[in-house]
């Protein structure tokens, strides 16, 4: 029996081992498949250390096979974050049950809240327009519209947990493609998410890396596993982290004031002539704070901005993100252990025709499909722009260099 987990590790501490273990209890599974993300993150930032780190910490703590979320997945939106990670453990024909953490604990109100946004009844729809027209973010939009059309306020607290939002676009996503993995849920309890300070064994990845980035780091290694700590302090010690998306400052802004108006619009979430705002921004700051400060709105959310900062760095067009929606990626291979070696043998028998990529020289010398190319070399200039973050060694084509992990 085999568990999938999608994560981000950012990096890998004791509440994610507590959710392996849990998870693995609650299911009785043999082996975990995690498809973490790569070098930078949902909610529009760079991860501490690159994908490489994060597979190592993970394999050392429990997990079997590393396999990364494509960049047009791990920035993308909360839907696409989880559709194109939900499609590639689908995929692999062998994931028994899916686990994710929650703020809830009830499976049954998320499975609710995901029957109607995935059958989207027309009630709903008006109720979404009528929220939308009041200018209000879609995120708030969506959650009014959910509230008023369950006629349930406690939902509320519900849509106000970021991994309840993620954890019902899994099961919308399993919905969709009619998947017969079994989800599971780990509920949170002891630290949020979003928390900034040490709270003891269970800190939050936020909280870990507000301590990396201010220095203060005495709370460190009781934060994380004794593996993870040992490999995150080789990285800190070598100058190979990236404290924050402002590490990538002047790039942001000699991208803004070089782009025409008619590449920003271009970009994802772009709409409604938010490119002036953005321009006239750029212009005015040269503060990414500030920036970020000012086109942010009751409408636009900063965690929106910041992610349409990382499309624009990134050359990621609405076009590019839409083809990811409509297509099934490719199995990009970050590391394994001698059970993961296996797992990948069951991968291949069960679907001889899935896109895995262990080389992606070889992938791309050989790969005829425009979008899966298309999509790794996005991947390739993530890395490469990550890199520039790093406080020694900033070397480019790591996606060409670094060789598999195989604990």
């Amino acid at each position: 029996m085999v568990l999938g987990i999608v994560a981000e590790y950012n990096p890998f501490h004791n509440g994610h081992l507590y959710h392996l273990l849990k998870s693995k209890e609650l299911t009785n599974d043999d082996y975990v498949i995690a498809v973490i993300g790569g070098n930078f993150t949902q909610r529009g930032e760079a991860s501490i250390v690159d994908k490489w780190t994060k597979c190592e910490m993970a394999l050392d703590n429990g997990v079997d096979l590393v396999i990364e979320l494509p960049t047009l997945y791990s920035i993308s939106s909360a839907e696409n974050f989880a559709d194109g990670a939900i499609k590639i453990l689908n995929s692999l024909k062998i994931v028994d049950h899916i686990s994710f953490g929650t703020e809830s604990e009830q499976l049954k109100d998320l499975n609710i809240i995901a029957n109607t946004l995935y059958n989207e009844p027309k009630e709903f729809k008006l109720l979404l327009q009528s929220e939308l027209a009041k200018g209000l973010s879609f995120p708030k939009a969506r959650e009014n519209a959910l509230v008023n059309y369950l006629n349930d306020a406690t939902l509320k607290n519900i849509l106000s947990g970021s991994n309840n939002i993620l954890g019902i676009e899994y099961l919308k996503s399993l919905k969709k493609h009619h998947s017969k993995m079994i989800p599971i849920i780990v509920p949170r309890g002891i630290s949020n998410h979003l928390n900034k300070d040490y709270t003891g064994k269970i800190t939050s990845s936020t909280a870990i890396r507000e301590m990396i980035k201010t220095g203060n780091t005495r709370n460190l290694k009781s934060s994380l596993t004794p593996s993870s700590y040992t490999i995150l302090n080789e990285e800190l010690n070598k100058g190979h982290f990236v404290r924050d998306v402002s590490s990538f400052e002047k790039v942001i802004f000699y991208n803004l004031r070089t782009s025409s108006l008619d590449s920003l619009r271009k970009l994802p979430d772009v709409s409604e002539g938010l490119e002036n705002l953005i321009k006239k921004s750029a212009y005015a700051t040269n503060n990414l704070e500030e920036l970020i400060n000012q086109i942010s709105s009751k409408r636009y959310t900063e965690t929106r901005i910041k992610r349409i900062l990382l499309y624009s760095i990134l050359g990621i067009t609405q076009k590019q993100m839409d083809i990811s929606k409509k297509i099934n990626p490719y199995i990009r291979v970050l590391g394994f252990n001698k059970h993961g070696k296996e797992l990948l043998s069951r991968i291949s028998n069960k679907n001889p025709n899935l896109k895995i990529v262990t080389s992606v020289k070889k992938f791309m010398d050989e790969n005829l499909n425009r979008n899966l190319n298309m999509m790794i070399e996005k991947d390739i200039l993530a890395t490469n722009i990550y890199t520039l973050g790093y406080l020694a060694d900033g070397q480019a084509n790591l996606d060409f260099t670094k060789k598999i992990v195989d604990k």
